[in-house]
């Protein structure tokens, strides 16, 4: 509903002097004028408009009570009387929340009674941060670690051992150190007999043990088929020695059984595989 409203020449004269925009004084002007309207018919100022200083001519003005000097009070008045002029603030008020009420809209009475407007299923409120998941936030990276690739580290690697291995055993054949006997003869047997150095320990377990039971039974069930399960039964993926006491426990059983049987065969046996003191009859052993 358009209202064309008279304003306060004076209170706009001084704010364009004051430099203040036209919009800005013009409307102000008008609301010095509505004030001055308000005081002459005896109406009461909304809080904001009680608050506000009016200017000292418009206040001058409307405390004359004529209509002349009011600049056009009287018509004004009249308006209000028969209600055909502006709302009030309170009208207004009053009419917006008639048309949220007739939209089924009941939050309007409780923000004008200053209660947080809650909606269906809402029991709670919870900020945003709240409900999202730290690592939709922060992106947390794993440390990149070190990685060894097969070409060409590893193979350059075993290349250059296997050429040192290589060089090793060249210079072994070549030297006069392992020098070759005679020819082995059918009819004579060295005594004592002995296995290779690595075969020693197996040959000693033939003194005390039946041959099914040293040779076979014993390398093959207890030895190759025991070492193989030592991985199921422990299953520990530590590395640590502390965490992996069993499989350390067997393994130390193993060299420690392997290694005492070799050395007893290879320098406590003389002639016919007896018993002897290397450091009294004499070392029986040759590579």
């Amino acid at each position: 509903m358009a209202e064309n409203v008279e304003m306060d020449q004076k209170v706009y004269d001084e704010l364009i002097a004051a430099g203040k925009s036209e919009r800005i004084a013009r409307s102000k002007a008008k609301a010095a004028a509505v004030r001055a309207k308000k005081e002459a018919a005896g109406e009461k100022l909304g809080p904001r408009e009680a608050t506000a200083e009016a200017p000292a001519p418009a206040a001058a003005a409307a405390a004359g009570g004529d209509a002349p000097a009011a600049g056009g009070g009287g018509v004004a008045t009249a308006e209000r009387a028969t209600g055909t002029g502006g709302m009030t603030v309170e009208e207004r008020q009053a009419r917006v929340a008639a048309a949220l009420a007739a939209k089924g809209d009941g939050a309007a009475n409780g923000r004008g009674n200053g209660a947080a407007t809650r909606y269906a299923g809402q029991d709670h409120t919870h900020r945003l941060l709240a409900m999202v998941p730290p690592d939709g936030i922060q992106q947390i990276r794993s440390k990149q670690e070190d990685k060894v690739y097969v070409w060409p580290h590893l193979i350059a690697s075993e290349f250059i051992a296997l050429m040192a291995v290589t060089l090793f055993i060249t210079a072994l054949s070549v030297l006069p150190a392992f020098p070759l006997r005679e020819l082995a003869n059918p009819n004579i047997t060295p005594n004592p007999s002995k296995a290779p150095w690595y075969f020693l320990g197996l040959q000693e377990l033939l003194r005390y043990f039946h041959p099914m039971i040293a040779g076979v039974t014993i390398p093959g069930i207890v030895g190759l088929l025991g070492l193989m399960m030592v991985p199921y039964m422990d299953r520990n993926p530590s590395v640590r020695p502390d965490n992996r006491k069993t499989a350390i426990t067997l393994m130390t059983f193993f060299l420690l059984g392997a290694g005492m049987m070799t050395l007893v065969g290879s320098f406590f046996r003389g002639p016919g595989f007896n018993w002897v003191w290397p450091w009294v009859d004499g070392l029986f052993f040759e590579l």
